[in-house]
């Protein structure tokens, strides 16, 4: 398969760290006496602690293809949204015992890799929780104030190239050959179209600043007793400075119920997000097409990486079956009613 345009922080397996290092490493830099249980991720090393007097926390190792530079925005990200609004439920990043929030890890050679260790938000993924419109209505509030929270922070690595950036989703048409069925082949590719014709040269004329940009159902938490509530949202890792409008594309993607209309889902959330963060109707134009466009990104680069690592496809593909079946919803939608759908949400009608 040809490597073109294929970020090399996505062609690099996470690092194999042993559980034991992981609890050395929290104890030499912390001061945590904590049991460490390996924890899923698709690019870094992750860790669940979990001290005797019952404190739980993240220990993360980044990627050795990552440039320090960037886990350093992501922190910095953290830190930022605490000083802006302490009550928004995200990871908070823990100090080392010589008051750091990060920690340079360097072996001979190797490139050098950055150890953090933040809050463990309790919560049930959302992903197993049952859909409710007030729940997809609180998931747009959240990520408004998140934006909100947002709004100002600045970094030399905020820019960095990711291929999970909306504005660079052009960059995966050679991943479609790859697609064995051919009408979903083409069904990618007619959304990619759209995509380039309509989305992306608005692109450079609407507001951005840095954004979550992986508002998935893996990466929010709900409470368990009341699953409407939204008690958590984690992963920070595919933070970017884009357009404002993507971070609300991408986490209205993973919205679309199984009946009713299409669009409903990301209605409900659209009508939450834009009850605290208003959106022009220059983005709203847009929205249909870079949501449809998230659902691409994720069958084209989960399924490349997937091929990849087999060992570890599951955790890859765990979002595929649900970006298909949401493609093959949206096919049935012309892009003027979607538009038209979409505004009429923003207007309350």
């Amino acid at each position: 398969m040809s490597q073109q345009n294929i970020d090399p922080l996505l062609a690099t397996a996470a690092p194999d760290i042993p559980a034991g290092e992981a609890r050395r490493l929290a104890a030499a830099f912390y001061g945590l006496d904590a049991v460490a249980v390996e924890l899923k991720g698709e690019r870094d090393s992750n860790f669940h602690l979990r001290t005797g007097d019952g404190r739980h926390f993240v220990l993360k190792i980044g990627n050795p293809a990552e440039d320090p530079e960037v886990t350093r925005f992501q922190t910095q990200a953290l830190l930022h949204i605490e000083s802006r609004d302490a009550s928004l439920p995200v990871p908070r990043v823990l100090r080392t015992k010589a008051g750091e929030a990060e920690v340079v890890l360097t072996r001979p050679g190797e490139p050098p890799r950055i150890l953090r260790i933040l809050t463990y938000l309790e919560g049930q993924p959302l992903h197993r929780a049952s859909r409710s419109a007030l729940q997809q209505r609180n998931l747009g509030t959240c990520l408004a104030r998140l934006d909100r929270a947002l709004q100002g922070f600045s970094h030399p690595a905020s820019g960095h190239e990711l291929m999970w950036d909306l504005k660079h989703a052009s960059r995966v048409r050679h991943l479609l050959v790859h697609i064995a069925d051919e009408g979903r082949r083409a069904l990618a590719a007619r959304f990619l179209d759209a995509f380039e014709r309509h989305a992306l040269p608005a692109m450079p004329g609407l507001r951005a600043q840095v954004i979550h940009n992986d508002m998935n159902p893996h990466n929010v938490l709900v409470s368990p007793d009341a699953t409407d509530e939204i008690a958590g949202i984690i992963d920070f890792g595919d933070a970017v400075h884009a357009p404002l409008v993507n971070d609300l594309a991408v986490a209205a993607a993973y919205q679309l119920n199984e009946a009713g209309h299409p669009l409903e889902g990301p209605g409900e959330m659209l009508a939450g997000y834009h009850a605290v963060l208003p959106l022009a109707p220059e983005e709203i134009d847009i929205l249909f097409d870079l949501l449809a466009t998230r659902m691409v990104l994720t069958v084209a680069i989960s399924g490349w990486r997937a091929a990849r690592y087999p060992e570890n496809r599951d955790y890859i593909l765990r979002n595929n079956p649900k970006a298909w079946a949401g493609l093959e919803r949206l096919s049935g939608l012309s892009r003027e009613e979607a538009r038209a759908y979409l505004h009429n949400v923003c207007r309350g009608e």
